[in-house]
């Protein structure tokens, strides 16, 4: 479509020998997967598909005409069968004669609940009517960027023609409802030869008399967008370039550098996580010369602007003369500038029924010769917001690459984002998890007490950077988290901890990849034992540099994160009762472990002004799941004890008090308290997770 990345022809992935042994709705949920695994085809979490298939009614035991429709939230891609609402159509048909009118038409979606086939309990989505009144069995609603760049040209209407010679008809631009159901029920029924609609900035209808017919057409229509939109687009894009980007390598360090500070400065009604692109298309548009007036105008299709609103904030930066300082000198003046315009545009369309304004900072944000971030309340959201304005990037693109690009009239905009629908649907959210919107990174985290914490910090909703310097395990380990918190949530990094440079890059990887940092657990950890005469220089230095310096280095690049947010956080150490009580024959051990403990008071004692708390947790003889015990410690201090080194678990048990297992999962319940507003008020703490050890009471 594109001088950018011509990506190859859409072509159909319609397998007839696996479709022949389907019944009808699984040949839909078919459809609805391979069209959504296609981007160029339907952007994530948008589009629609339905057929409308012969079903026995449970009650009368006739043949009955349903709609299986996608219904309310899902993607394409990953839907199942259950993410299908199902209604008798004969019901929505009678729906009719209970509409009264354009401005009624949201009472509609109140209806739909008693058309409901099989007491289905997947909720209908607003798009229902929709696809129930096409006069066609089979109905796709798709958002490809090449449709849609030819739906937001100033002359749509003529281009659509021109185009698609008849095939495809073209309705005006109309907020999605019941209305426009009725509309393309009209069109549907009045031109039997229609393949689909287009609508006016917003997408594309298609349509068929069988599953594979409906797909087929479907990608028939976006390849033929995608062609002649590439055979007549103009050269260069954007109107040029302006400026030239920086390199990767430094394209990265200023948006980790930006990340942490921006992130600050957006975040304190609530946390916001990041997320950084450099792609080729956003590149090609942050550098133009059109990039200005076009941002200015905001974005077209409503599945876009709900997600990214309505415009995104350019910062002002000369990547020919990069000044980062002048750049967050700036940022203030600026940002405030777009919250009283965001306001403004509230106060000037809102209606007397109008939610009251949400929070007015941007989502997207453009960086010339840099890229573009995008923060929102959590990390997949970010993300999407960012796919979602590359989308209208590309629209922008095709639109004035053949005509001229229109945005979708304020007004419009504002009855789209602040529709009672919308709101009813975020109202129906459910509540934030503790956690939430926090950017965690743990140290040692291949090791089974890293990886309670991460699992811990993940189930409370926290993004979670993992670091540790054996490579092999950290993937293990990263393999199973993203299996339980999926991928958006996990990052990890190989470093060693003990270096200075290493542990720059740890956190400069947490800040490219999440926006900064909110809770730091330090957990990375060795653990020798010898007679003091047998004690090594070098293994004395090693439980030095792992325990002692890398612990220093790791709080260190933290606290200057989280004094730049101006958002608090906290610190864990992950000690030792040995930091509390001395061992025969761990000298090394037991002393690096003291320095960590009261290194954690010292950071206490300068974090607090700030809001960084920092505590400790003391594990004891977390034997299970243990990458240490797993080695020489073990059976270090099985000769200690003088017992067997099999007998070890069962000797630290019943040395305790409670006579109880001390499991990481029990440390890591403890870094968890300290992290949360449950422990807002704990600071230079220490809590013994060690089944009770009178001698490592604290005094």
């Amino acid at each position: 479509m594109t001088s950018v990345n011509q990506p190859a022809a859409i072509t159909s992935l319609w397998d007839d020998s696996a479709a022949a042994a389907m019944s009808e709705p699984q040949r839909l949920l078919y459809r609805s997967n391979l069209l959504g695994s296609d981007l160029r085809i339907t952007n994530f979490g948008g589009g629609n598909t339905s057929a409308k298939i012969d079903m026995t009614d449970p009650l009368s035991g006739e043949q009955v005409e349903v709609l299986w429709v996608k219904g309310s939230g899902g993607d394409l891609g990953s839907i199942k069968l259950d993410g299908f609402s199902t209604l008798y159509m004969s019901k929505l048909h009678e729906l009719k004669n209970r509409y009264r009118g354009l401005a009624l038409e949201d009472e509609m979606v109140a209806y739909l609940p008693h058309c409901t086939f099989d007491l289905n309990p997947r909720a209908a989505s607003i798009d229902t009517p929709l696809h129930a009144y096409i006069d066609r069995k089979h109905v796709d609603h798709m958002h490809p960027d090449s449709v849609i760049a030819i739906a937001a040209c100033k002359n749509s209407e003529a281009l659509t023609a021109k185009i698609f010679e008849g095939e495809l008809g073209w309705l005006p631009w109309q907020r999605p409802g019941y209305d426009l159901g009725l509309k393309l029920e009209a069109v549907s029924q009045g031109n039997p030869a229609l393949k689909g609609i287009i609508l006016e900035g917003h997408g594309l209808f298609t349509w068929g008399d069988t599953a594979k017919a409906c797909y087929e057409t479907t990608l028939a229509i976006i390849q033929r967008a995608e062609s002649w939109l590439a055979a007549n687009s103009r050269q260069p894009s954007f109107g040029g370039a302006r400026v030239t980007s920086l390199p990767a390598a430094e394209r990265a360090a200023l948006a980790a550098r930006l990340m942490p500070l921006l992130r600050g400065k957006i975040s304190k009604d609530e946390f916001k996580l990041g997320h950084f692109d450099d792609s080729a298309a956003v590149l090609e548009f942050v550098c133009s010369n059109d990039l200005a007036p076009l941002a200015a105008l905001g974005t077209s299709c409503p599945d876009h602007f709900l997600r990214t609103k309505i415009r995104p904030f350019l910062i002002d930066f000369d990547p020919t003369k990069p000044d980062f300082d002048r750049l967050v000198s700036g940022l203030d003046v600026a940002l405030e500038a777009y919250r009283a315009d965001y306001i403004a545009y509230h106060t000037r369309c809102k209606r007397d029924n109008s939610p009251a304004v949400r929070d007015a900072n941007p989502i997207i944000y453009l960086i010339p010769g840099v890229g573009m971030l995008s923060f929102a309340k959590d990390k997949a959201t970010a993300r999407i917001a960012g796919e979602f304005y590359v989308n209208a990037i590309n629209v922008m693109r095709g639109a004035n690459g053949v005509d001229t690009y229109v945005g979708l009239p304020e007004q419009e905009a504002f009855d789209i984002e602040y529709w009672l629908l919308e709101e009813a649907k975020l109202q129906r959210m459910p509540k934030p998890k503790s956690l939430a919107g926090r950017i965690a990174l743990v140290t040692g985290g291949a090791g089974g007490i890293g990886q309670a914490v991460a699992r811990q910090l993940l189930a409370e909703g926290a993004c979670v950077m993992l670091t540790d310097i054996d490579g092999e395990a950290l993937a293990e380990a990263h393999a199973g988290l993203v299996k339980v918190a999926g991928k958006d949530s996990v990052a990890t990094i190989t470093a060693n901890i003990t270096s200075e440079q290493a542990v720059d890059g740890i956190l400069e990887a947490a800040a490219l990849r999440f926006g900064g940092i909110d809770l730091l657990v330090s957990n990375a950890g060795i653990a020798s034992s010898a007679a003091l005469e047998d004690t090594t220089l070098e293994s004395w230095e090693r439980n030095q540099a792992i325990l002692s310096t890398g612990y220093f280095l790791v709080s260190r690049a933290s606290f200057r994160i989280m004094k730049q947010q101006q958002m608090g956080g906290s610190m864990v150490f992950v000690a030792s009762k040995n930091g509390l009580v001395a061992s025969a024959g761990a000298s090394a051990y037991c002393t690096a472990k003291a320095a960590e403990i009261h290194l954690a008071r010292c950071i206490a004692l300068e974090g607090a002004p700030l809001g960084i708390r920092v505590n400790v947790v003391n594990p004891d003889a977390v034997i299970k799941g243990s990458k240490i015990w797993d080695g020489k410690w073990k059976e270090e201090r099985a000769a200690s004890n003088k017992i067997e080194a099999d007998d070890v678990e069962d000797f630290y048990r019943k040395r305790s008090l409670l006579k109880l297992s001390v499991l990481p999962e029990d440390i890591a319940e403890a870094v968890y308290f300290f992290s949360s507003s449950k422990a807002g008020k704990s600071t230079g703490n220490i809590i013994n997770v060690d089944a009770g050890n009178a001698a490592a009471f604290t005094r």
